[in-house]
């Protein structure tokens, strides 16, 4: 009977045991690791050597490239987070109109998303090319002459924010998702009292998907601070470094300089960045996050106090 007791008890444990040791052996540990060489100097071809805080001082007091890429990282944040949250969420009002062959729409619209990163930058390096590239060929039908994306320092930036705003396909279909689950007898009673398409947009939409743009703005956010492929094969950090993000100077730091302490110190100050950046997002929730519970309770009380 203990056995058979002890087999039951066991039985989940086994069943989830493959993710326990995959969580262990590919996430923990490296994190763990990656934390012990942030206080060492830890080159690829010789013995590490303790350094303490080093590293850490070191960043914060000498390496003027670290404020520079972290400056870049954050202007980039500043507009690509918002840009790519307005472009999905246009893209899923679109495709849950009632349109012949919208289906098609939605998978046209979410390819980019399950295209490689390689992929998606050489066809931007196509488009956004200053001699030949679709872009300027575009502007100029229009009588615009159109820049060096990727060569002149003043465009390069907002090139890589084009390219990077080009995969909005998952978070599209997260807010098609919500906005699918909206019950459709308030656009009915909303339609009856005159409201129209804008403003049943701002007064019915919006706020009921608000815990799904809470949820798209953090994920958006973390992925803004770990960009590192498409500016890497794009511009690979320049031209005079004005793409020099945040994640390209830690991988250089790993992998061209072979310092991994320094750059797993560049990693953890990333970490707690951008653990803070959301938690500030978190504070701010309770003033424009409407959570449907929260509803339901504030019209009990309503009632409650009405009796």
């Amino acid at each position: 009977m203990e056995k058979k007791s002890f087999l039951r008890k066991a039985t989940p444990y086994l069943f989830i045991l493959p993710w326990i040791i995959g969580f262990i052996v590919f996430t923990a540990g490296p994190l763990i690791l990656s934390l012990v060489m942030s206080f060492f100097d830890w080159p690829i071809t010789s013995t590490p050597t303790f350094r303490g805080l080093g590293n850490y001082v070191e960043m914060f007091t000498k390496d003027k490239q670290f404020y520079k890429s972290l400056v870049i990282t954050l202007k980039y944040a500043a507009i690509f987070v918002p840009l790519n949250m307005i472009i999905a969420l246009f893209l899923a009002m679109l495709i849950t109109q009632p349109v012949k062959g919208v289906k098609i729409y939605r998978t046209i619209f979410y390819i980019p998303a399950v295209v490689s990163g390689v992929a998606i930058s050489i066809i931007w390096g196509w488009i956004l090319n200053g001699n030949y590239g679709v872009l300027n060929y575009l502007l100029s039908l229009l009588g615009i002459e159109g820049p060096n994306w990727l060569v002149d320092p003043s465009w390069a930036l907002l090139a890589v924010i084009l390219a990077s705003a080009f995969g909005v396909g998952t978070m599209m279909l997260i807010f098609y998702t919500d906005i699918k689950s909206i019950p459709i007898d308030l656009y009915e009673a909303a339609s009856l009292d005159g409201a129209s398409p804008a403003r049943q947009f701002f007064s019915i939409t919006l706020p009921i998907i608000t815990p799904t743009i809470l949820f798209n703005l953090i994920t958006s956010l973390i992925s803004a601070f770990q960009q590192l492929t498409i500016v890497m094969l794009l511009t690979n950090g320049g031209p005079l470094k004005s793409t020099y993000f945040y994640g390209m100077f830690t991988y250089n730091n790993a992998f061209k300089h072979h310092k991994l302490g320094y750059a797993s110190a560049n990693a953890w100050v990333m970490f707690v960045i951008i653990l803070f950046l959301t938690a500030l997002v978190f504070k701010s929730s309770s003033a424009w996050v409407f959570y449907e519970t929260e509803a339901k309770n504030s019209r009990k009380k309503t009632k409650k106090g009405r009796k």
